[in-house]
């Protein structure tokens, strides 16, 4: 048995990775901004530096999901801001704490696929966890700040898994969830000219892969959370076209994508043809490797 200590619990990737952790017989402790409500939950302001220490100590792994929503308005800087801050001083909190402890449990710190910047000028090379970042685009930004967050855990002797993690496709959450309403509609489309590689993951591939790294005591770096097979834009676009029984004749042209999508539009027009190198060298098997498998798992989740 595991105690795992676990920001972000109420959030759509929290609330499962808690579910699954518990089923597997591990306790876990779920820190909120909010007053607590049950026995395993403890209050933390990250913002103040307020974090219960003792629980820090007593866990064997520290899991941080926590930030606020990548959707949001993309022309506002108000908005970028708080996406940037909440991911960076959540992990920064964490990090310091476990460095400052005497156990130095294992640190599972939340991440973005966006990591590697877009490389479709590149030629489209396969990026494993090893690969040269490139880009400046918003996210990518963020998420090599997110990831040196991290940092004061792994220059104390803890052990880290940065969990690189890419769209989690299922209906429940975005951005499945939305888009599953627009190919319903009638309004799938491709983005530009479909042949930028889009990363995905399945809910239970994720879950999956984040217990795995929780329970692999050998298991440390980064770690791309993604299919074994990153498909391009227009094989996703026929994909959930398919599995819907519409149409997807209609292409959305890059120049209208960049006005509307702001910062965004790097993250819909450009290319991240990822492979999940490391968390397969680790020993996890994946239930749903490449973009059927991952929508036909996404779209069942509530049949």
């Amino acid at each position: 048995m595991t105690n795992v200590l676990l920001a972000g619990a109420n959030g759509f990737l929290g609330t499962h990775l808690r579910e699954a952790l518990l089923a597997r017989g591990h306790e876990v402790v779920s820190l909120t901004r909010s007053a607590p409500r049950r026995p395993d939950q403890s209050a933390w302001d990250p913002y103040a530096g307020t974090l219960d220490h003792a629980l820090v100590e007593a866990a064997d792994v520290v899991v941080n999901l926590a930030g606020s929503p990548t959707v949001g308005n993309p022309h506002s800087s108000t908005w970028s801001a708080e996406l940037r801050r909440s991911r960076v001083t959540t992990t920064r909190v964490l990090a310091e704490a476990i460095a400052a402890s005497d156990r130095r449990p294992a640190f599972l710190a939340g991440n973005g696929i966006s990591f590697y910047g877009d490389h479709r000028d590149q030629g489209d090379p396969v990026l494993d966890e090893h690969a040269d970042s490139r880009g400046d685009a918003l996210l990518t930004s963020v998420a090599r700040e997110w990831q040196a967050a991290a940092a004061p855990a792994a220059d104390a002797g803890a052990r880290v898994c940065v969990l690189r993690t890419a769209p989690v496709m299922d209906r429940r959450s975005e951005p499945l969830k939305q888009l599953r309403l627009l190919f319903r509609a009638g309004l799938g489309a491709r983005l530009g000219d479909g042949r930028q590689r889009m990363p995905m993951i399945s809910l239970r591939d994720w879950v999956g892969a984040a217990v795995h790294l929780a329970e692999h005591e050998s298991a440390s770096g980064a770690f791309n959370l993604c299919c074994v097979r990153t498909p391009t834009n227009a094989e996703f676009t026929k994909a959930l076209a398919g599995l819907l029984h519409r149409p997807a004749f209609v292409t959305v042209p890059r120049f209208a994508l960049k006005a509307g999508a702001g910062q965004m539009a790097p993250e819909l027009l450009g290319s991240l043809n990822v492979v999940p190198a490391a968390l397969l060298a680790s020993g996890y098997e994946f239930h749903d490797p490449d973009v059927d498998a991952v929508l036909r798992a996404g779209l069942a989740a509530l049949d």
